[in-house]
């Protein structure tokens, strides 16, 4: 026995192990404990390593009956006829394929579902199935090399296999030490507005908004399919696609179907945080999408094509209902331009699309914030004591407000868990992160560095959230709360607008750079930005702003306009108003007691303004009485009051309602002197 009285080596004489080796027993002397000895283990099924893996992964099926909607006959009982898997993957193959189709060669590739690397096998056999549609018969001189191979299709994919895609193919992701996966945007970190196009057809001629003002550049339907005819070849001749079918719109009544055709895993991750995620059955059912956006992002446009003017190009097609990216890797291209989608179609029902944040509250009080960059509109309608509906496009329809997206685009420079826990706390396993940088070594983010770019972004789900309400619906809103970062220091805190003020200062969409921002910049400069959003809008600003006056007139809410910049002068001499004030502000919204105050008048804009709110001092809401200068805040009033006319100068000669009265009512509501 050996000393330690744990184990020793029985002679070969008493017991012999595999082999003729000594067998190891313990001297435990608890006849109940189990001996444990290096053979007796139950066998492993598998005989290959390969085999082994194969038991690690369980194959998910669904458990339901597949309703068929392309079925031409019904049971008995009236009721859909039942498919097989295999039919409804087969046409789920033959709708991709039909998507990825060359409109020249008038066929789509071979596709099969999975990754090229490791193929499918069933019964032990390679899955040999796959679908490739052609529209008319086949010649020998239509044929191309696309045609002669397979396109693997990875479809729908889990964050953890998007995960396992873009650490192992694409260069530059990493998984960071909250779990998110790090990623990198190549030479494009924003948006090119200037390249972003939309085709011109008689019918976009006469509703969209062209010219002066207007984000929509034009090209023609020739060009758009050079251009998807490049993007789908270039698709074509890799190896695999990412496929996304997801929906736009929480309102299931007015939901939109969409495929998102890419190259890269980051994309597909991308798409599958911001879009609203189907489940397995809704994945069934899915069938031809309403819109396809077609990804070649790492493949430039030519150059030589008509229109173009860069390697980038963006385009939309609304009669095709499609959208092809040209040379830019940005993911932010694809969450805008179905952005303008809806910017286009919901309007179209009767629906007002709102580049806007968006809470409820406990007793079910909605309140919309509109706001351009730096203006707080994340910081303020995210909020503890309030429900989240989304953070940034909503829909307002006779059924109430509804989230477009599945999840929040964040900005992630300088950010911090005090200043932004919510956010922070949602850059986890599943979240993207752009363009940031980490430690080599630890893999923390370092959220201050700006190397690659100040525009630094996480994407996640919005149930990362922890107040988010899912479904991300709500009633008909109490409140609008259009907010500014005045720099020139002369708008009020907080105004309590007329229905005819709301729509100027939406149209207008005001906020100020701040001096300092850029080289060479000594002042504050005026920023407008029509409907809070002009580069996404597709109609006129003024057909929003008619659309909104409507609904804020049926069902009774209130527009405000929170100053959330300088105060006492401008950017310099002034200061920042406390957050503490603009927070308490916002509260007496919410809580309708702002509605009780008593009211004063500000010159030249005519702003009503409250004498008093609790937490508040009083001598900070009149921006009058925290000038020293009188002469100088009269001058910059009159300023920023020129600023506004001029830029409103583009709006007047639209027609707004059914006549121009409604016109004339709005320009009264503007700045007077």
């Amino acid at each position: 026995m050996a000393e330690n009285g744990e184990f020793s080596f029985t002679s070969r004489a008493r017991s012999t192990g595999r082999n003729g080796l000594p067998r190891i027993q313990t001297n435990n002397n608890n006849k109940e404990t189990l001996v444990c000895h290096d053979d007796s283990a139950t066998p492993i099924k598998a005989k290959t390593i390969d085999e082994l893996h194969s038991l690690q992964k369980k194959r998910s099926t669904p458990s339901t009956p597949i309703k068929s909607p392309l079925a031409t006959g019904t049971a008995a009982d009236g009721s859909f006829a039942v498919i097989s898997e295999e039919e409804r993957q087969r046409q789920q193959l033959q709708s991709i394929s039909a998507s990825l189709a060359s409109l020249t060669r008038e066929r789509g590739p071979k596709v099969v579902k999975g990754d090229p690397a490791t193929p499918r096998k069933v019964d032990g056999q390679p899955s040999t199935h796959s679908f490739h549609y052609t529209s008319t018969p086949t010649f020998d001189d239509n044929i191309s090399d696309s045609a002669l191979k397979f396109t693997h299709v990875l479809y729908n994919l889990s964050p953890a296999e998007l995960y396992e895609q873009a650490v192992k193919y694409e260069k530059g992701s990493f998984i960071t030490s909250s779990g998110a996966l790090a990623t990198l945007s190549g030479a494009k970190t924003g948006r090119s507005p200037r390249d972003k196009r939309v085709v011109k057809d008689e019918t976009t001629e006469r509703e969209l908004w062209w010219g002066k003002g207007s984000p929509n550049i034009e090209m023609d339907e020739h060009t758009f399919l050079v251009n998807r005819e490049r993007a789908v070849d270039y698709l074509n001749s890799l190896d695999k696609v990412f496929v996304n079918d997801q929906f736009l719109n929480w309102d299931p009544e007015h939901r939109i179907k969409v495929r998102i055709v890419s190259a890269r895993a980051y994309h597909s991750l991308f798409m599958h945080n911001m879009c609203i995620r189907p489940t397995s059955e809704e994945l069934e059912d899915f069938g031809t999408p309403d819109f396809t956006i077609y990804n070649a992002g790492q493949f430039p446009c030519n150059r030589y094509t008509h229109y173009m003017t860069s390697s980038t190009s963006i385009d939309i097609n609304l009669a095709r209902k499609e959208m092809v990216i040209l040379g830019t890797q940005y993911a932010g291209e694809m969450k805008k331009g179905l952005f303008s989608l809806m910017h286009y179609l919901m309007p179209k029902r009767q629906i007002l699309s709102l580049h806007s944040g968006c809470n409820m509250g406990k007793d079910g009080d909605v309140a919309l914030f509109f706001g351009l960059s730096g203006t707080g509109k994340t910081t303020l309608s995210t909020d503890h004591n309030r429900y989240l509906i989304g953070d940034d496009e909503h829909c307002w329809s006779d059924n109430g407000v509804s989230n477009i997206e599945g999840g929040c685009y964040a900005k992630c420079i300088d950010l911090s868990r005090e200043k932004e826990p919510d956010i922070w706390n949602a850059i986890k396993f599943g979240t993207v992160l752009e363009n940031i940088v980490f430690d080599e070594h630890t893999r923390e983010v370092d959220y201050l560095d700006k190397s690659v770019t100040e525009n630094t972004r996480a994407a996640y789900p919005i149930e990362y959230i922890p107040n988010a309400k899912i479904p991300c619906v709500g009633p008909h809103p109490k409140n609008i709360i259009l907010l500014a970062c005045d720099a020139f220091g002369v708008l009020p805190p907080v105004s309590k607008l007329s229905l005819e003020q709301t729509m100027y200062h939406f149209i207008s969409g005001y906020t100020a750079l701040v001096a300092g921002t850029e080289e060479g910049v000594k002042e504050p400069r005026a920023t407008f930005s029509a409907c809070f959003g002009a580069a996404f809008i597709m109609l006129n600003p003024t057909k929003y702003a008619a659309m909104l006056a409507e609904k804020m007139q049926k069902h009774g809410a209130t527009g405000w306009l929170v100053n959330t910049g300088w105060s006492g002068g401008s950017y310099g001499s002034g200061n920042r108003i406390k957050l503490a004030f603009t927070r308490r502000i916002i509260d007496a919204i919410h809580s309708g007691t702002l509605l009780e105050a008593s009211y004063t008048k500000t010159p030249v804009f005519g702003l009503e303004i409250p004498t008093e709110i609790e937490g508040v001092p009083s001598e900070i809401l009149d921006p009058e009485n925290t000038w020293s200068d009188m002469k100088a805040y009269k001058d910059t009033l009159l300023k920023l009051g020129t600023l506004f006319k001029k830029n409103f100068e583009g709006f007047v000669n639209h027609k707004i309602g059914e006549d121009n009265k409604l016109t004339d009512e709005i320009l009264a509501a503007g700045p007077l002197f």
